[in-house]
């Protein structure tokens, strides 16, 4: 389905390497904002370095899709040397699918992370690749994805999880 994610678990700092290893993941593509940082602090951003580091020793590559412009995002990514795409005009699948081909990476070597049904899933499931919803780092987000968490809750209604999605520990089958 459109905005179903394969995943949920509670954040994306517990993928673990050698689950993704055996999965056949190369390359996890991840969303900036509430799901690698609080997009309006950033004190995970040690953690998130941290997540990048034990990928890269399982020969994992992170990379970042944004809807976020450059400047924001590499002011963030560039100090961890973390690869980004930026302006990836998410939900539209292109972003991911140009950079996986960038990467040539098979589909099913790609999960996409991300804390929004709207944009990250709909992204990751239009591009066909693996799909894993977390729990927003914060409660609180900036004026536009206000907008997307109102319309999710009517996806998540239609989804038959009005009682929203519970969210795992570690990646099993939804």
């Amino acid at each position: 389905m459109l905005f179903r994610p394969k995943y949920t678990i509670n954040t994306i700092y517990n993928l673990d390497p050698v689950k993704l290893n055996e999965m056949g993941i190369k390359a996890v593509f991840s969303d900036l904002d509430n799901t690698l940082l609080a997009w309006n602090k950033f004190e995970t951003a040690k953690e998130m370095d941290n997540f990048n580091k034990k990928l890269a020793k399982a020969n994992i590559k992170l990379v970042v899709i944004s809807n976020n412009n450059a400047e924001r995002v590499g002011k963030v990514l560039n100090p961890y040397h973390i690869d980004f795409v930026s302006e990836s005009r998410k939900p539209l699948p292109f972003a991911i699918t140009r950079k996986r081909e960038e990467m040539k990476l098979a589909k099913d070597q790609v999960m996409m992370v991300g804390d929004q049904l709207i944009t990250d899933m709909q992204a990751g499931n239009l591009a066909g690749v693996e799909t894993v919803l977390v729990k927003p780092l914060v409660e609180t987000d900036k004026w536009n994805t206000r907008i997307n968490r109102f319309f999710e809750k009517i996806i998540f209604f239609f989804l038959g999880l009005s009682h929203r999605v519970t969210f795992k520990e570690n990646l099993q089958n939804g």
